[in-house]
C-alpha cells in the first residue's frame, strides 16, 4: 500500500456542471493529476499536483524513438458520493506487459492503483452522474532522457490524468476494411499499448473518413484477409447465434473490455468462439443470412454496433442488434455491474 500521497491543490478549480456532464471524450481534463519520476534505477514517490504543463528536456527520448505508452479505464459514480473503478488491476498488469515489451521500467501497483484511488478521491466531484458517462482515467508513461543515442532511456515520467467523458458513440460505426496499411504483424508491438501503434493508424483512419466511414477494419499483416481489430477497438461478430472474435496472438491488443464481455457471455451460456475469421467469412455469413450483428468493443465505446462494412468493391449493411442480441446482452450486463444493479461476481470493481 502507498502511504498518503502528498497533494498540492489547485487554487482555481475549472469544474462546472456543463464541463463535467457534457464534455466530449478527452476534451476536458480534471483539476489535478498524479506524477512520479524514474531515475537512478528506481521510482520516486508520486505526488498529486494541479493539472498543467510540466518542464521537459528539449530533446526527450520519447520524441525521437517513441518510448511512450499509456492505459485507459473508467471510474463510475455510485450513490451517496461513492465511486468504483472498473478493473484497474487488469490495466496495471497490461501496462507492465507493455513496459517489458518497450524496455521500460514497470510501474509499482502502489503508484498505479493506489495513486489512482488517491487522485480520483481528490477530484471526485468531476465524476459525471449522467447515464452512460464516466470519469476516464489515463495513465501515461514516457521516456524523458535527453539523448540521441538509440537505446532505452534511463529516466521516465509517469502521469495519471482524468477527464469526464460522455458516451463515445451515439449510433453505429461504419468501417472500411483496410487493404493498403497494416496495424500490426507477428513479432511486432500489436499487443502493446504504445503510442506508435496509434500514430501509425491515423493516416488510414483519415483516408477512411474521406470515403465516408468512421474508421477502418484492420486485417492481418501477412495475408491481408483475416479480421483483427475495428479501428481502435477489438471486434466481434454474431454468426448463427455464436459470438465470434479473433484470437489474441501478439498482433491484437488484449482488451480489458473484450475479456470482460467474453466472460459475461460465457456466464450467460452464450456460445463464444475465439478463432480466425476472414473478411470473406463475414460477407459470406451476410449473404447466407447468418450474420446477426457485429460490434467494436473497447473502454471508450464499450459496445459500438457496426453499421456499414465495405471491402474493396463490395459493401454490406450489418443487421442491427436488438437488446436480446448476445453482444447487447453482455453490454447490458456490464452496464448493470458498473452501476451496482447486478452482483460483482468476478470482483472487478474497486471502491474509492
Amino acid at each position: 500500500m502507498l502511504a498518503t500521497v502528498p497533494v498540492t491543490r489547485t487554487t482555481h478549480s475549472r469544474l462546472t456542471p456543463e464541463l463535467r456532464d457534457k464534455a466530449a471524450f478527452g476534451a476536458v481534463f480534471s483539476d489535478h493529476m498524479l506524477m512520479a519520476d524514474y531515475a537512478n534505477g528506481k521510482w520516486g514517490d508520486p505526488r498529486i499536483i494541479p493539472y498543467g504543463a510540466q518542464p521537459l528536456a528539449a530533446a526527450p527520448a520519447v520524441a525521437h524513438y517513441g518510448q511512450g505508452i499509456f492505459e485507459g479505464f473508467k471510474v463510475f459514480a455510485r450513490p451517496n458520493h461513492g465511486a468504483v473503478a472498473f478493473r484497474p488491476d487488469a490495466n496495471h498488469a497490461r501496462m507492465n506487459r507493455t513496459c517489458r515489451r518497450m524496455a521500460m521500467p514497470e510501474i509499482p501497483a502502489s503508484t498505479f492503483i493506489d495513486g489512482t484511488m488517491a487522485l480520483v478521491a481528490v477530484d471526485r466531484d468531476w465524476i459525471p452522474e449522467s447515464a452512460g458517462s464516466a470519469l476516464y482515467v489515463r495513465p501515461v508513461m514516457f521516456a524523458t532522457g535527453e539523448q540521441l543515442g538509440v537505446r532505452p532511456s534511463e529516466t521516465f515520467r509517469f502521469i495519471i490524468e482524468t477527464c469526464p467523458s460522455a458516451p463515445y458513440f451515439s449510433g453505429s460505426v461504419d468501417l472500411i476494411a483496410e487493404d493498403t496499411y497494416v496495424r500490426a504483424f507477428p513479432g511486432g508491438t500489436g499487443a502493446a499499448k504504445c503510442g506508435g501503434n496509434y500514430a501509425g493508424s491515423m493516416l488510414a483512419a483519415l483516408e477512411a473518413q474521406k470515403k465516408g466511414f468512421h474508421n477502418v477494419l484492420w486485417l492481418d499483416g501477412i495475408e491481408r484477409k483475416y479480421v483483427e481489430e475495428a479501428g481502435l477497438m477489438n471486434v466481434a461478430f454474431v454468426i448463427g447465434g455464436t459470438v465470434v472474435t479473433p484470437p489474441l496472438g501478439g498482433t491484437i491488443l488484449p482488451g480489458i473490455t473484450r475479456d470482460s464481455v467474453l466472460t459475461l457471455l460465457r456466464d450467460l451460456r452464450i456460445p463464444v468462439e475465439e478463432r480466425r475469421i476472414s473478411i470473406d467469412d463475414v460477407f459470406e455469413a451476410h449473404a447466407k443470412g447468418t450474420l446477426q450483428g457485429a460490434a467494436g468493443i473497447g473502454t471508450a465505446a464499450v459496445i459500438a454496433p457496426i453499421g456499414r462494412l465495405r471491402h474493396k468493391d463490395r459493401e454490406i449493411t450489418v443487421p442491427q442488434m436488438s437488446p436480446d442480441s448476445p453482444l447487447m446482452q453482455a453490454g447490458a450486463e456490464l452496464e448493470g455491474l458498473r452501476l451496482g444493479r447486478i452482483p460483482d461476481r468476478h470482483n472487478w470493481l474497486k471502491s474509492i
